[in-house]
């Protein structure tokens, strides 16, 4: 008997996870028009911007991202002047990433359009639902769940 397509994504949380995300990516990435930045870029310019200049170390972990995806994923944002690496004052070997003042302007400007984005998931998904569903992936994305995750 052949299984309905629906429920082949209900038996591996994380194949589930992945299209779901694919799904989202693709209505955010089309939500931020024609700015040239994709959603995710959106997300990296914000976190940089919540962390104050933080290291490639720390806004790795905050990503949930290996430093060398980071360093992929930066590149076109220091290529367009959007962000820049400076050696830790502390660390010489550590690298903060800032924002320049064309970063931030460009975060200020999407961010109209990512409330927008926001409000149209929390009206087909449910308010309620919404919130519970960003705790809930937070938990999944923590290291406290990762470890738990690991020992079995």
């Amino acid at each position: 008997m052949a299984q309905k397509e629906e429920d082949v994504w209900l038996h591996c949380t994380n194949s589930a996870v992945r299209r779901a995300a694919r799904q989202l990516g693709q209505l955010y990435d089309d939500a931020m028009g024609d700015t040239g930045l994709k959603g995710t870029q959106f997300s990296l310019l914000s976190q940089i911007a919540a962390l104050g200049n933080p290291t490639q170390k720390v806004l790795a972990e905050a990503m949930v991202m290996d430093l060398s995806a980071l360093g992929h994923t930066l590149k076109p944002l220091i290529r367009d002047g959007l962000v820049v690496l400076l050696p830790d004052e502390k660390d010489g070997r550590a690298r903060r990433v800032l924002l320049t003042p064309e970063g931030l302007k460009q975060r200020d400007e999407m961010l109209a359009l990512w409330r927008d984005a926001q409000a149209r998931f929390d009206k087909a998904f449910g308010k309620e639902q919404s919130a519970e569903l960003r705790r809930a992936l937070a938990l999944i994305a923590s290291a406290d769940f990762a470890e738990a995750f690991r020992r079995g």
